[in-house]
């Protein structure tokens, strides 16, 4: 087959979650056979030509939105419609794969002229906030056009389609969705640096993640505070960076919260390394996932994890994965189970058991064969639509 991978953000320089996604979906198509090429609007900055395997359309914009979302994105401009037609007439798609297909307005451009086979894919968790509803609803008839284009959907949980089906039930709609889980490179993330030596005196808990509010990085605070009243012992690495930087460095400093430090931005392969030096993970958000790829990284690591009960962290935490879920709005009980999985060691060896036949589900060889059946279905489906 010959396939677009359509990502309306960043992908020259950047590692957010969906880019990472497209990247190891080419990777692991293009070892099957494939001809796949990722399309994705210019970065701002950028000058240079499209990097090998990529076709660059439009340009991208940052934005702020809502603090109610609590994260920013970027948004595609500029997109030239001749240009669109003539990477579509001379590439020939058999099947195009739109991740996010909803963002502004990559996938609307391009679907004003492809006739081929489309796949929509759908990340984000837009049901756990009041601002998630609001776009939902301003976007409703922008969306039902793209989402009517579509052959098939694909989503890592039921929380990325949740609000879709719920305020736009259509029976052909969700059957023609597939749920299929993200991944990780699983042999990567479970080798274990030789420096990466736990600390002999004093347990670790480890945040990574943006600084932002539905993060839930100030409930992890307050409940590592109260867990700092009983133990000496633990200390609090938190890495990343984010709006909300510099009011948690405040906070700590204002209660006087002992033993925490901000690493930062930190790289893939300092991530890995912190990972199988901490004693215990730790993703506090309280909303707006859909499902939870750190939370996979930390159990590749056989790290015990602390996890907040949202609706995407629970679609991957399940059987005895469950302990790890916590309401971080509740300071008493989430100190008690960060306490827990530091302290019990028949539980964090149950934990650690778990994860490591668990986490196995999620190497990507396997993702990428249910893409592709995903792909393979959604031509035969578009070749049996009536013609116009």
């Amino acid at each position: 087959m010959k396939i677009a991978l359509v990502c309306p953000y960043e992908m020259i320089g950047h590692a957010g979650g969906v880019a990472q996604v497209v990247e190891h979906l080419q990777d692991g198509l293009i070892k099957k056979g494939h001809i796949v090429k990722i399309i994705t609007p210019r970065p701002s900055k950028y000058k240079g030509k499209a990097p090998e395997g990529y076709i660059l359309l439009g340009n991208s914009a940052n934005t702020k939105l809502s603090p109610g979302l609590g994260t920013a994105g970027t948004w595609t401009f500029d997109i030239d419609n001749e240009e669109v037609q003539k990477v579509l007439k001379k590439e020939k798609f058999d099947v195009i794969n739109f991740h996010e297909p909803w963002a502004p307005i990559l996938a609307r451009q391009i679907l004003i002229y492809s006739s081929t086979a489309h796949v929509g894919t759908l990340h984000a968790n837009l049901s756990d906030s009041v601002a998630g509803k609001s776009i939902f609803s301003v976007f409703t008839a922008y969306g039902r056009a793209i989402t009517e284009k579509m052959d098939l959907l694909t989503a890592p949980s039921s929380a990325s389609v949740e609000l879709i089906t719920s305020k736009a039930p259509d029976e052909k709609l969700v059957k023609n969705i597939r749920y299929i889980p993200n991944g990780i490179d699983l042999k990567r993330y479970q080798t274990r640096p030789s420096s990466a030596i736990h600390h002999p005196d004093i347990k670790t808990i480890l945040f990574v993640g943006r600084l932002e509010g539905r993060k839930g990085v100030k409930y992890l605070l307050k409940a590592y505070h109260e867990l700092t009243m009983k133990r000496s012992d633990v200390q609090l690495f938190i890495a990343g960076q984010g709006p909300d930087e510099q009011k948690l460095r405040e906070y700590v400093k204002e209660m006087e919260i002992p033993r925490v430090t901000f690493l930062g931005f930190i790289s893939d392969e300092d991530k890995i390394y912190h990972m199988h030096r901490a004693d215990l993970f730790c993703a506090p958000a309280h909303r707006g996932e859909a499902f939870g790829i750190v939370l996979l990284e930390a159990m590749a690591a056989l790290c015990p994890t602390v996890a907040g009960d949202n609706s995407g962290y629970e679609s991957v935490m399940k059987g005895t994965g469950a302990i790890s879920l916590v309401n971080p709005l509740d300071t008493i009980d989430f100190a008690r189970r960060l306490e827990i999985l530091l302290y019990d060691e028949p539980l964090r060896k149950l934990w650690t058991s778990w994860a490591a036949k668990y986490v196995k589900n999620f190497d990507w060889a396997p993702i990428v064969d249910q893409y592709e059946a995903a792909y393979k279905e959604a031509i035969k489906l578009h070749a049996a639509k009536p013609k116009a």
